[in-house]
């Protein structure tokens, strides 16, 4: 079992009350890392690292091509330590060693590279419109807000990290990170890529520690310019609320309900290999899942046994065997929580059609209490809870619908607004239902895709502002309108005339 240290001003360091905590690997509830539990005063530590390195340091003097240089080398250093890197992120987390190799390890690369292009390709300074009374120059100049904390949620712990630091970095910020006490292994491993990119201490800090200590300290710290979140919408609320005590710039990645609309021209062989991809991806532990699948009348039954026939041949098992389709849920706590909700569905809905139950023979050594079976339930309303709270688990609600509009209508009938899907064989009805959803991301015959060169976020309470894009950079800017007037005379200086005649 390794030890864990916060990386704060450019090294490694125990906590200030020097306790920590165990972290465990939920497939088998082996202890795996004993790491350093960051309290008000370590977070406060990190920041005023952070706000001396951004004050007084190099980095936001640099240009961004230089920026984008030190990224491109953080990007290069994460592929050389890939192999530890997502065997780490499967064992702390419990997703699949499959899905961190091919998607978390090279998502988070992907991060680095697109922001190190948007510091070299994205202007600084951008000339408006002159006026010609009086007669002047007008420009914008884009700068980086500050020091920019991240706090970062515990099902995808590494790409998250990149997701917050790159573009904070990329801007020219200096950067505050704390990951999830369930898994925090990853992003406290980020530190020695910074110390072997020569990124100049207190410009990327990560410390972990409790959410209610160390976060909370992190969203309403006076010298934070700015704080982005990911995670529930609960704990979004209590950040904004931290947030307005001196008026942070916030963003905000939340909860979803997010619904996958089946119509009826749809291939069905994809349209379900789409809902399952939507709904069972790392278990349902995403916030944009697809957990709502929206399903035509006239092909409901034929579509609700391919569902059921394809979930049944998932494998479960060791997140670290290549052939594990799905691994454990993070904790314990976590698979009580999916088992709670489908206990509910059976009072509102009655029994699931496939799952609800823990997985039977599991291999030796595997904790079968932090697992659960890819559950389905049919002939659900949007009203009950199971559609309308986000059980973040492998449960799938099925609801039929008769027409488009009604497809709409059910779809944005929840409080959320984060992800869906529309399946279709005709990509001009497909966008016109879309078009009606009130989400922030909508994928047409596919689900999932998320890329750091498009924006990513939610409507109503899934979120406020974009990550990733060009949007997600620029929210890690601020923008000064300057006006240049070239003086030469009295004549140019009228306006000042309606204070008075007389100055």
């Amino acid at each position: 079992m390794a030890d864990y240290q916060l990386f704060i001003d450019g090294e490694y360091c125990d906590a200030a009350s020097g306790q920590t905590f165990t972290t465990s690997d939920p497939a088998t509830n082996e202890a795996i890392g004993e790491v350093a539990k960051a309290d008000k005063a370590d977070a406060a530590r990190a920041v005023e690292a952070a706000r001396r390195a951004f004050d007084e340091g190099p980095w936001p003097k640099m240009s961004g091509a230089e920026r984008a240089a030190k990224l491109r080398k953080v990007a290069e250093l994460i592929g050389t330590k890939s192999e530890k890197l997502a065997e780490m992120e499967a064992r702390d987390g419990g997703g699949t060693v499959k899905k961190a190799t091919f998607a978390d390890i090279p998502g988070a690369q992907s991060a680095f590279e697109w922001f190190a292009r948007c510091a070299e390709d994205q202007p600084d300074e951008v000339e408006l419109p002159g006026s010609p009374f009086p007669p002047s120059q007008n420009w914008v100049n884009y700068e980086p807000h500050g020091v920019c904390t991240g706090i970062i949620p515990w099902n995808f712990p590494f790409i998250m990290a990149a997701w917050k630091i790159a573009p904070a970095l990329a801007a020219g910020n200096t950067s505050v990170i704390k990951p999830a006490s369930f898994t925090s292994i990853t992003a406290l491993m980020l530190g020695e890529v910074f110390q072997e990119a020569d990124i100049p201490p207190g410009v990327v800090n990560v410390i972990a520690g409790p959410g209610g200590t160390a976060g909370e300290e992190l969203a309403s710290h006076p010298m934070v310019d700015k704080t982005a979140f990911t995670g529930s919408t609960e704990v979004g609320r209590r950040i904004m609320q931290l947030a307005s005590g001196t008026v942070k710039a916030v963003t905000l990645e939340l909860g979803g309900k997010s619904a996958n609309i089946v119509l009826d021209d749809a291939d069905l062989d994809i349209a379900a290999a789409a809902v399952l991809f939507g709904t069972f991806f790392h278990n349902g532990q995403v916030c944009e899942s697809g957990t709502r699948a929206l399903v035509h009348r006239s092909i409901y039954d034929e579509f609700l046994s391919l569902l059921v026939d394809r979930a049944g041949k998932m494998v479960i098992g060791n997140p670290l065997d290549f052939n594990a389709d799905l691994g454990p849920l993070v904790s314990r706590g976590q698979a009580e929580t999916v088992e709670r909700y489908v206990a509910l569905g059976r009072d509102e809905v009655g029994e699931p059609i496939c799952g609800g139950s823990r997985p039977d023979g599991l291999a030796e050594g595997l904790a079968a209490e932090n697992f659960y079976r890819p559950t389905i339930f049919a002939g659900v309303d949007n009203s009950a809870k199971i559609a309308q709270e986000e059980i973040f688990g492998p449960v799938l609600c099925v609801i039929p619908f008769d027409s488009d509009e009604e497809a709409v209508a059910i779809a944005n009938d929840s409080i959320y607004g984060l992800g869906g899907g529309v399946q279709s064989g005709s990509l001009e009805r497909a966008r016109k239902v879309a078009a009606g959803m009130r989400t922030g991301t909508v994928w047409i015959n596919d689900y999932h895709l998320i890329s750091p060169e498009r924006p990513f976020g939610g409507y109503k309470q899934s979120g406020i502002g974009r990550e990733l894009g060009v949007e997600g950079y620029n929210a890690y800017r601020q923008v000064k309108h300057v006006h240049a007037n070239p003086g030469g005379g009295r004549d140019n200086y009228m306006h000042f005339s309606a204070l008075s005649a007389n100055i």
